[in-house]
């Protein structure tokens, strides 16, 4: 429990901003050669020395050049990339002058925030958050006209669970008791075994236990992969041992050529630690076969890998042939049990169908490590404030959706449902568009909320590309922008095999203007195509 009275602040961001601070400080007066060889011609300054200096001329505190060089060297690779900001540019520009450009709408098929895009929340969900966040409600007699009898009754048991009854105050650091015990029976009730309270951290979205991440502890995530994974391990010291996934079979993980990587990286000195997996995956949208999982289970077993498991978007399938098999599930239908192997599983409100990104929600189940170890990741767990506790709410309700014969049951299916149809439905249409077009080609959307299409670029493009020092696959991307007003994020953000160029393509563009995204999109390509045809 946190009863200080700390700043309600996180300053982690901040600390690896400037981890190498005092380091580069030190080292500000380097030799008299060192200075001469280095310095600008007489009579010349740079901009640098511009930015190093306030107004008054004195040094600043803290410069570019005195940072944490990982957090400079992930600059160039952040989400909020060159396509971003030139879409932001360009929304600011129809904002003021409509004409401005050939469009009239920014398109953002580039982020996974469905409800900005105008799905709208799930009716259950709101119902208890308000009622939570506002108890007094509970007492007007009007309230049992507004909102379902099972939302009340939902409201006033986690009102109970939670001390003085109010969201605005810090439970403990691995959130709140009761809630914690919701989600362990969710869990269990999914995966057919036990899970506990105990085991649960939860967590503002789903994030990587800090414990593991350091120096000398690296990963091998299979790419393609969510870059905020891999960037915030790269930010907390690991080196990363990429291995590509097979997308001639689907995105599936070719278990021989993974332990030769593993065993590459070894021979080399690394001390890899742990197997990052994405399933149902992003940006690929495929969902791992049991099969598949099983083998996966098998080498973290025997090579003693922590196998961190990102399930965010678990519930998104739009498949007959597969179906959603949690890692834990997995493990134990194949006899193995804690003892066996060590797994962190991660789940968040921000993805899947409920789409609540702006709650920020999420927890991590941690099994299969030793007492010490687990005091350590409860220790890095104690060094912040709880997660905030209307996303610890969230995450107990997605666990615990309402059942059969609940009020809201009807109405909580109906609009699940109708969401999970939609998105398969655009996937549907924008794999076929994409798979209709020259030099193009996309596997089929078995899962999650977008897609990862193959463009087979002509010479001639790469070579205008690498003439602005751009990545082909961003060449392309910041061309459809401007034509189109589509953003999709390049490839390369997310790691691809060198000579291949992708784009990541969501599917949650409300479904009335996917004819309209495949429209432009399509007289986009065959125009760019003939352009640099050789």
């Amino acid at each position: 429990m946190h009863q200080n009275g700390a700043a309600d602040v996180d300053v982690t961001s901040l600390c690896l901003a400037v981890r190498c601070h005092v380091r580069a400080r030190r080292h500000r007066f380097p030799s008299r050669a060192s200075s001469m060889a280095n310095s600008p011609t007489p009579g010349t300054h740079t901009h640098q020395e511009d930015d190093d200096r306030d107004a008054s001329g004195a040094a600043r505190a803290l410069t570019v050049g005195s940072l944490n060089p990982k957090v400079v060297a992930l600059a160039d690779h952040h989400l909020a990339g060159r396509v971003a900001r030139r879409a932001q540019n360009m929304q600011e520009d129809l904002e003021s002058n409509p004409a401005s450009h050939p469009f009239n709408e920014i398109i953002y098929c580039n982020h996974s925030n469905p409800q900005s895009q105008g799905q709208q929340p799930n009716k259950f969900f709101r119902e208890v958050l308000a009622l939570c966040e506002y108890p007094h409600l509970l007492d007007r007699s009007q309230t049992s006209f507004l909102f379902s009898s099972d939302a009340i009754a939902r409201a006033q048991d986690i009102l109970g669970l939670i001390p003085g009854r109010s969201t605005g105050g810090y439970s403990h650091c691995q959130g709140i008791e009761g809630l914690r015990d919701a989600i362990a029976d969710g869990i269990a009730s999914r995966d057919g075994l036990p899970s506990y309270a105990d085991d649960i951290f939860l967590t503002d979205g789903a994030a990587a236990p800090g414990t593991l991440n350091d120096t000398g502890n690296d990963f091998l995530p299979l790419i393609t992969v969510g870059p905020l994974i891999t960037y915030s391990m790269v930010l907390r010291g690991a080196t990363l041992v990429p291995y590509y996934l097979d997308e001639s079979k689907g995105w599936r993980v070719n278990i021989s050529d993974l332990k030769k990587q593993l065993d590459g990286a070894r021979s080399k000195g690394i001390a890899v630690r742990g197997l990052v997996v994405v399933n149902p995956g992003n940006p690929t949208g495929q969902v791992l076969s049991e099969e598949n999982q099983c083998e996966i289970v098998e080498l973290c077993k025997n090579e003693g890998l922590v196998l961190l498991a990102d399930e965010v978007y678990q519930e998104n399938i739009y498949t007959d042939q597969k179906k959603f098999n949690s890692f834990k599930k997995v493990a134990g239908s194949i006899g193995h049990g804690e003892g066996d192997i060590s797994l962190v599983s991660f789940h968040s409100v921000s993805n899947g169908y409920y789409g609540e990104c702006g709650r920020r929600g999420g927890y991590m189940e941690v099994t299969g490590f030793s007492s010490e170890v687990r005091k350590e990741v409860y220790k890095v767990a104690s060094l912040s404030p709880c997660s905030n506790i209307s996303g610890q709410i969230l995450m107990s309700l997605v666990m615990n959706p309402p059942k059969v014969g609940d009020e809201s049951y009807t109405s909580y299916r109906a609009e699940r449902d109708g969401i999970l149809s939609s998105l398969s439905r655009c996937a549907e249409a924008m794999v076929s568009t994409f798979n209709s077009l020259e030099g193009m080609s996309c596997s089929k959307a078995e899962g999650a909320i977008s897609l990862f299409p193959s463009v087979r670029l002509p010479p001639q493009a790469i070579s205008a590309a690498e003439a602005m020092n751009t990545e082909p696959d961003a060449f392309y991307a910041l061309r459809l922008l401007e034509s189109t007003g589509i953003v999709v994020v390049p490839g390369s953000v997310f790691g691809q095999v060198p000579g291949t160029w992708h784009f990541r393509c969501t599917i949650l563009p409300q479904e009335e203007k996917i004819p309209l995204i495949i429209s432009r999109f399509k007289a986009f390509h065959e125009a760019f195509m003939e352009e640099f045809r050789s």
